[in-house]
């Protein structure tokens, strides 16, 4: 089980391959607020609904200041067909290794229809300008989690 991570950490540094491929660091958004969004898997009705909120919602929250992304253990190919299939406006990374979402505290032990299972725990990760943990949120609710992230940030 991963350690949760708090308010004040450093958010672990990561570097994974976007969509088409390239890669993309924690580092590359240094000045800029970044929210960092776990999910289980692309193109599944949860994460679909999670990730078009988060794309109507980009200029919002660009224009607050803050950069998203969103990681799942998919692979980039996959990664490619979801933004494609739902015309995406984030920027999803690939983390087949699981070890960004392990670093965060997004894997571990969950409750799935009663049963205790391993797996993706749906997380929020606000990361401040200087590369601070500002919140962490586990296991969110995939339906109405970006409203509640704008109304919280004061957007």
């Amino acid at each position: 089980m991963s350690e949760r991570l708090e308010p004040g950490d450093v958010a672990p540094a990561f570097t994974l391959p976007d969509a088409d491929g390239n890669e993309v660091s924690l580092s590359d958004h240094k000045g800029r607020k970044t929210i960092v969004y776990f999910y289980p898997a692309a193109l599944t009705p949860g994460c679909t609904k999670q990730a078009c909120d988060f794309t109507d919602n980009l200029a919002l929250l660009a224009g607050a200041g803050y950069d998203v992304i969103g990681i799942s253990p998919d692979k980039p190919e996959k990664l490619a067909k979801f933004r494609e299939q739902e015309e995406l406006k984030v920027t999803l990374l690939a983390d087949p290794e699981k070890r960004v979402l392990e670093a965060y505290g997004a894997f571990g032990e969950k409750k799935l229809y009663g049963k205790t299972v391993t797996g993706v725990i749906r997380s929020t990760v606000v990361v401040d300008e200087h590369g601070k943990v500002e919140r962490a949120l586990y296991n969110v609710k995939a339906t109405g989690h970006v409203a509640k992230i704008i109304k919280d940030l004061g957007i």
